[in-house]
């Protein structure tokens, strides 16, 4: 019974990892999409 418990519990494992790496990629991108926008608009500004 606990040799099965290490098996199931590994896929949901790494399909969270791979989830949380997208949700990361997904905000980094964002993140430098505001701050792009951002910056331009203030540099917009102070011309």
């Amino acid at each position: 019974m606990t040799g099965q418990f290490p098996s199931n519990r590994v896929p949901k494992l790494r399909l969270w990892r791979k989830c949380s790496k997208l949700v990361k990629e997904q905000r980094t991108r964002f993140y430098i999409m505001w701050r792009c926008t951002v910056i331009l608009l203030s540099w917009d500004d102070g011309v």
